[in-house]
């Protein structure tokens, strides 16, 4: 029982939080209790399918089951601070974690579709120059309790896990706060749990995660998901990319690309695309002899290309690109036979637009104290008339 409780830390030292644990782990942990292996599928359609947090709300459960695992278990999601609600339908759920950090995840409806942005880390390992949640600095990863809880958190919001509710989460992006192949194990087990016909079922092609580049975690992570794949690139060229995404400097570009054609040539689908995830930054990266850059870059890659604008934050001096320029880097990709969509800014009123995510994170590294002393130091600028 031991490493299940390593897997499933709970607020209560004492007791298992049964909220992120897969199938596979549950009929482990049912199995150490001296229990039938089928126990495992009933608990996880309680939690996920019908968001049960009481387990005297199991009736298809023996009693003396329920009171067993009242002692030795718990289904704890993370606690919602706040949820903010966008004029344009977007929500935003502020959550706290063990240990007092905030992490934001957010709901984008679009039609019959709706998209939860999930966070995988309190902060972010990582120091992407034009993302505001890596000024925020870091402090840990996210549990998968956490993670999963998250998806837990939105579905109930909605009324979808009451019997006949509807169903509002259809996708799930892991694109949220954090570098979710550096929580390998925990996201993996949570997008597990997002595809799995007991919890969630949501289709393998509904599911995306979302890298910067950590090469040696893509290579493993065919063996374990066969979820959609999405590259944070946002640059056609290492000298440009070294700049933005830093950790393009111990795995480059052409590293990158080759690890995640290998990760959608050993799926099962033989027909998916990489989505490459391009924010189109003022006088950056947003040249036309970069877009043709690009196009040159992905030419032999299966992939749809997906532009986002670049949204401005307090500790960054980037700017967001004109429309002109924006317009101008589709066609050129189009014309070079291109799927490439524009994604649209949603949730500005609420700081949940891509880039925006920061929470409040009891950051480890200073780093958050090193950028907002860097922009403290900086002189407003006296404009004389």
């Amino acid at each position: 029982m031991t490493d299940v409780i390593q897997q499933a830390p709970s607020t209560n030292p004492l007791k298992v939080n049964l909220l992120g644990l897969t199938e596979a782990k549950l009929v482990a942990f049912f199995e150490l209790l001296g229990e039938k292996r089928f126990r495992a599928a009933q608990v996880l359609k309680w939690i996920h399918q019908l968001g049960a947090d009481n387990f005297d709300e199991m009736t298809n459960i023996s009693k003396a089951l329920r009171e067993k695992l009242k002692e030795h278990c718990e289904i704890r999601a993370p606690e919602v601070l706040r949820q903010l609600d966008s004029t344009d339908g977007t929500r935003k759920f502020l959550i706290e974690v063990t240990g007092g950090s905030v992490v934001e995840t957010v709901f984008i409806p679009d039609g019959e579709r709706g998209t939860l942005c999930v966070s995988s880390q309190v902060g972010c390992s990582l120091d992407c120059s034009f993302c505001m949640t890596g000024k925020q600095g870091f402090n840990r990863d996210l549990t998968a309790a956490e993670i999963i809880g998250q998806v837990w958190i939105a579905a109930k919001s909605f009324g979808q896990l009451e019997a006949g509710g509807p169903r509002k989460v259809t996708n799930v992006v892991m694109m949220g706060m954090g570098e979710p192949l550096m929580n390998f194990d925990n996201v993996v087990d949570s997008m597990n749990l997002m595809m799995h016909d007991n919890a969630y079922g949501i289709s393998k092609r509904r599911v995306t995660l979302s890298t910067s580049g950590v090469v040696p975690q893509l290579d493993r992570l065919g063996q374990y998901t066969d979820a959609c794949l999405a590259i944070s690139l946002h640059a056609p060229n290492d000298a440009l990319r070294n700049e933005l995404v830093p950790i393009n400097k111990k795995y480059p570009i052409a590293m990158l690309l080759e690890s995640a054609q290998r990760y959608i040539e050993g799926l099962p689908d033989t027909h998916r695309k990489i989505t490459i995830e391009y924010t189109l930054i003022d006088h950056v990266n947003d040249r036309p002899e970069h877009a043709r850059e690009l196009a040159e870059l992905l030419r032999d890659v299966p992939v749809k290309i997906n532009l986002i604008p670049f949204n401005p934050f307090n500790l960054s001096n980037y700017k967001r690109v004109s429309n002109n320029a924006m317009r101008r880097f589709q066609d050129i990709l189009m014309q070079e036979g291109y799927i490439t969509t524009v994604r649209t800014t949603r949730g500005d009123d609420i700081d949940a637009a891509c880039g925006q995510l920061a929470g409040e994170v009891n950051d480890i590294t200073k780093r958050s104290q090193r950028y907002k002393a860097q922009f403290s130091e900086v002189e407003p600028v006296t404009i004389v008339n």
